[in-house]
């Protein structure tokens, strides 16, 4: 049920309003001034803010500059052309002179709330689209692959919190949003967060979101991603990098089902379900005190691991095949294949980077290749460490990480980056908590 504000000094117009708005199935709330729209808003959500232009104290206008993102439709006794176009360069959705038909009134509304959902259902769906990793990551019918897949199907209907672990590139991601898809929230927003790509100093603020002037720049209130996921799910990769103090927040959260602003005493309700995951040792971190012992078992309720790529099996050429179809759709080549002792060393390649690691040396293999078929010249990466294959293959991510920085001090960072399938902040922090130095340019 939609949410509407209405916004009226005169008591009679507020109570028409409110019962006719109810009659066609949106929820109201009321109000004389803006100041008490204002304080309403700060409690509730609503979809839309159907104000008065003159009102004791501030014009109707103002909700405009305070409010971010709700649509507003202005009302006045006083129908001109000057007040109408002044409200709409003011940000006014639409504009309506009293009195007004109700019948025009409620297909006015009916347009602007239908036309908000689809514009926030197109942001959601071109960030869908955007995203390089798609379905390859659920690929695959090995027997840990299989078990995955059951787990999806058995926790995705419940509210229950999840824990999805495994290595880096694995396809965290893809398992959280199969969850989404098969939940009863599926009709909702999906909300994914990578808290290693988020500054620390900035994590806070775009989680909990904050009030007008909690600091400096904040210039209006913000809502942050946890409201932004209410009624969906909200999905926390790498949530080990969160702060002691972050964690606290997010723990009050998911015990009192409200979130509360940076900046601001009140708190407001919200409903998500949370999925998180991590490729760290969770409980070695609260040994350790570094994560929260309980959000741990907050977030612990029902844990999925994901296999690494290397013990997938006969799933790694199935997921080559896949991801080098959809690169060849997405580049506009002509059909292409692999030879079939570049399948061979695939499958007794360590893969490191896992999926994402795989789905950049097939990116690769594509551009140097000028003919139909990719041979074992095209996949430079694992050509560069045949001769180390048997004795990678055993180290731990880590480990790998070490030799492989060193063999290969004479790239850029870029390039380090894009061959391990990871962003260059999350190659700077890998560096620095191994103690791998740059090399020293000249």
């Amino acid at each position: 049920m939609n949410n509407i504000l209405v916004v009226d000094d005169e008591r009679l117009i507020r109570n028409s309003l409110q019962r006719l708005l109810e009659k066609n199935n949106y929820q109201v709330r009321v109000a004389e001034t803006v100041e008490d729209a204002l304080e309403l808003l700060e409690v509730h959500a609503f979809d839309l803010i159907l104000s008065d232009l003159r009102l004791p104290g501030a014009p109707g206008t103002h909700l405009i500059e305070k409010v971010a993102g709700i649509p507003i439709i202005i009302m006045t006794s006083y129908a001109s052309v000057n007040s109408a176009v002044e409200a709409m360069k003011l940000g006014a959705i639409d504009y309506i002179a009293k009195p007004f038909d109700h019948a025009e009134l409620i297909l006015m509304i009916q347009r602007i709330i239908k036309e908000r959902k689809l514009a926030l259902e197109n942001t959601v769906l071109k960030k869908e689209l955007a995203k390089e990793f798609t379905v390859a990551g659920m690929i695959g019918d090995c027997p840990k692959m299989q078990e995955v897949n059951n787990y999806i199907q058995k926790v995705a209907p419940m509210n229950t919190s999840i824990l999805i672990l495994g290595e880096t590139g694995t396809g965290k991601e893809l398992v959280a949003r199969a969850i989404h898809e098969y939940s009863d929230r599926r009709s909702a927003t999906m909300i994914s967060i990578n808290c290693a790509a988020i500054a620390e100093n900035l994590i806070e603020s775009e989680l909990f979101g904050y009030s007008k002037g909690a600091f400096t720049g904040a210039d209006n209130d913000h809502p942050g991603l946890i409201e932004a996921a209410s009624g969906g799910t909200l999905f926390l990769d790498e949530i080990g990098e969160l702060s002691l103090e972050v964690q606290a927040r997010l723990l009050r959260v998911l015990q009192e089902n409200e979130v509360r602003r940076v900046g601001s005493t009140q708190a407001r309700s919200v409903d998500i379900r949370l999925i998180a995951a991590t490729h760290k040792d969770l409980p070695k971190m609260v040994e350790e005190q570094l994560f929260r012992n309980d959000l741990y078992f907050r977030l612990n309720v029902f844990d999925i691991c994901l296999p690494p790529l290397k013990e997938r099996g006969d799933d790694i050429t199935k997921l080559a095949e896949y991801l080098l179809a959809d690169r060849v759709k997405k580049m506009a080549r002509k059909p292409m294949s692999f030879a079939p002792d570049v399948l061979a060393h695939f499958q007794s390649y360590a893969w490191p980077g896992n999926i994402r690691e795989m789905q950049n040396v097939i990116e690769r293999a594509l551009i140097l290749s000028d003919g139909s078929c990719i041979n074992l010249e095209h996949i430079a990466l694992f050509e560069k460490h045949k001769k180390d294959s048997e004795s990678i293959k055993d180290l731990s991510l880590d480990d790998y990480l070490v030799h492989f920085l060193k063999e290969n001090q004479h790239k850029t960072e870029t390039d380090l980056a894009k061959q391990l399938g990871i962003s260059r902040k999350t190659l700077w922090e890998k560096r620095t908590r191994l103690k791998i130095p740059k090399r020293q340019t000249k």
